[in-house]
């Protein structure tokens, strides 16, 4: 019996593993795809997944970093191409609008979610309903109102209209609501007697916030900062309409210019692609243990 129920128990270990590895390939295998192309000669999507001898070219890598190199006309001739394309400016202006709006999501919701979660006020429980009930709506849908209010602010401050960064910033702070909850219930888990004890000690209420209640919410505040990151460094439908002019772009709006309907630049689409998750993987890199508590534990041990 005890033999029966091992071996029972080995083939539901090389089932799950078996299973998890099925997993890994199916959402590797997408990634893999767009670094060969980027690694691939020519701007096709279709070819070899490991691409070797005449097929790998550097050529797009080159031209998304603005180097200088040669391609082969019609008429067989070499030729150099001056990459004179501002992919790189798209990049910094990703990470410019990325940081600036994760920044200011955390002190903006920070502080509100301080506020609900400590202090006692009027309508505070309409207040956090009508918070829940906003993010269930995306951004998008309010692109015609985003659109009307950001020409209208441009009139009386052009550095916070249309075709600005700080104006898609300002944009994406109206979508803290999810943030908002999530700190307050980070510090819901964290006692009220430990600023308590501060404030007896002497502290005021913004010290007992700055220097009690903040660093104990470390992890949760690079939870939000990490999500805030990935969502607005990859974020396409409103930065397409609220940047109007190449050199204003963000990286993914760049990335779109090279899908013409009449040509779609493969290769140097998936060369931009790999480029804009470089700082996203190096971010979960630096703050993955911040990320993982912040995501499965409160503020106070038991």
């Amino acid at each position: 019996m005890p033999l029966r129920a091992s071996t029972l128990r080995r083939v539901k270990l090389a089932v799950a593993h078996l299973f998890l590895a099925g997993f890994l390939v199916l959402t590797l295998t997408p990634f893999l795809m767009i670094i060969a192309i980027s690694f691939r000669k020519g701007d096709l999507a279709l070819g070899a997944l490991i691409p070797a001898g005449e097929n790998f070219s550097l050529e797009h890598w080159k031209y998304v970093l603005g180097i200088p190199y040669e391609v082969v006309d019609a008429s067989g001739q070499p030729r150099v191409i001056q990459a004179g394309t501002p992919v790189l400016l798209w990049f910094w202006n990703s990470l410019k609008v990325a940081v600036s709006a994760s920044a200011l999501i955390i002190l903006l919701s920070g502080t509100a979610a301080y506020a609900f979660a400590r202090m006692r006020f009027a309508l505070r429980g309409v207040l956090l309903k009508s918070l829940l009930v906003l993010q269930v709506f995306p951004m998008v849908l309010a692109l015609v109102a985003l659109y009307a209010l950001l020409q209208l602010i441009g009139e009386f401050l052009p550095w916070f209209g249309l075709n600005t960064h700080p104006g898609l910033v300002l944009t994406y702070l109206g979508g803290i609501a999810v943030y908002i909850w999530m700190i307050k219930g980070y510090f819901d888990t964290i006692p009220v007697s430990i600023e308590e004890s501060a404030k007896i000690d002497g502290a005021t209420h913004f010290q007992a916030f700055v220097r009690i209640l903040l660093p104990m919410s470390a992890p949760i505040f690079a939870v939000v900062f990490i999500l805030s990151f990935i969502s607005h460094i990859s974020e396409y439908p409103v930065a397409s309409v609220v940047l109007q002019t190449e050199r204003k772009w963000t990286l993914a709006v760049g990335a779109q210019s090279f899908l013409y309907e009449q040509n779609y630049l493969w290769g140097k689409f998936a060369a931009t692609a790999v480029l804009s998750g470089l700082p996203i993987t190096l971010l979960f890199l630096a703050c993955q243990r911040y990320l993982v508590s912040g995501l499965t534990s409160g503020g106070v041990k038991e």
